[in-house]
């Protein structure tokens, strides 16, 4: 068992994926007008970009328009970072909660964590910043909804940055948890990472390497991988099923949503190309759920809340419908354009 553990898993329930509906999603995408091909950048295209962003924000996802906010060229020097990061790590974490018949949140304030209960045991998406984090709010989370950690069998991380890997290797070695990530982030981790700070910790040793199209599955319960890459060039948007009352919703998760890596036009041009591809996505598998790792850009913590105050007949609120989980990402690709535009006029 410890030699497969170090192999890309292999051996375990990872199958690639051959769906007509994947091959249609890629064709469109890829069908998309080429950023390069738009417009000359100017402050009129930028206008018009979130204008057009604005537009599908409607009133329901004005939290994404601070997409559409100005990006600073270069990353914050270390002190700031490690000052703003301490910041986001003390404010007071949220109770845990339940989303959905198979999903709930174990997460802190800033970050999220979501676990997926399934037939066979537990699959974690993101573990948050800290040891300590994974302890207090993973597994102390999961034991108040009544959940045994010691289930846990997966831990996809989203993406390589230190928030949402950073209690993995804790999971990893207590309850000899998986650790997924894509094959872009796991390289980015073991070489050179985009934000390091002792903070965080080191990264977890690479365990399950996935690529597009892949799926993690446990008893009754498939994780389809999608790569989408922008916010880094390896981060993975989870697609899965979620019951609420019985009745079975798609749900995306955004595995990684703002511009924090300076000025670098081609990585948006990937992000805006990931936005248009995962809409073909959205709109073939009828996905009517988004979720993040990051509550402020779900409002999960408001839905989690609502839960716990109206009768279990009521609509979920976590349920968006397919038109709608089809404007966010055309607000975050809007916003992600807006942005491309300004920093090619730099």
């Amino acid at each position: 068992m410890a030699a497969q553990r170090k192999n890309s898993g292999n051996a375990f329930p990872l199958k690639t994926t051959a769906l007509a509906a994947v091959a249609v999603a890629l064709v469109q995408g890829c069908a998309q007008t080429p950023p390069q091909q738009q417009q000359a950048p100017s402050e009129a295209s930028v206008a018009v970009h979130v204008a057009a962003a604005t537009r599908a924000a409607r009133s329901d996802l004005t939290a994404l328009l601070t997409l559409c906010k100005p990006a600073p060229a270069a990353r914050p020097p270390q002190a700031e970072l490690d000052r703003g990061l301490a910041a986001f790590i003390a404010r007071p974490a949220p109770p845990p909660g339940q989303a959905f018949d198979n999903l709930y949140f174990v997460g802190a304030d800033w970050v999220s964590a979501w676990a997926i209960k399934t037939s066979d045991g537990i699959i974690l998406i993101d573990a948050l910043n800290t040891q300590a984090e994974a302890a207090t709010l993973i597994e102390g989370g999961m034991r108040k909804l009544g959940l045994d950690p010691a289930q846990i069998k997966y831990v996809i991380v989203t993406h390589g940055h230190g928030d949402h890997y950073g209690g993995a290797p804790y999971l990893a070695q207590k309850y000899r948890a998986r650790v997924v990530m894509s094959e872009a982030d796991w390289t980015m981790t073991e070489t050179r990472l985009e934000f390091a700070t002792p903070i965080w910790g080191a990264p977890p040793k690479r365990d399950v390497s996935v690529k597009d199209g892949d799926r993690i599955t446990l008893g009754d319960t498939s994780v389809s991988m999608y790569i989408t890459p922008g916010h880094t060039m390896g981060t993975i948007s989870p697609v899965f099923d979620v019951t609420s009352n019985g009745q079975k919703h798609r749900a995306m998760l955004w595995g990684g949503t703002g511009f924090n890596f300076g000025k670098d036009v081609p990585r948006l041009d990937a992000y805006i190309g990931a936005t248009q591809r995962m809409g073909a996505v959205v709109q073939s598998q009828r996905i009517d759920v988004l979720l993040s790792n990051h509550s402020n850009i779900d409002g999960s913590q408001a839905k989690l809340a609502a839960l716990r105050q109206q009768p279990a007949p009521a609509a979920n609120p976590f349920v968006l419908g397919t038109p709608t989980v089809e404007r966010a990402l055309a607000v975050m690709g809007g916003c992600a354009q807006a942005q491309r535009d300004r920093f090619a006029m730099q």
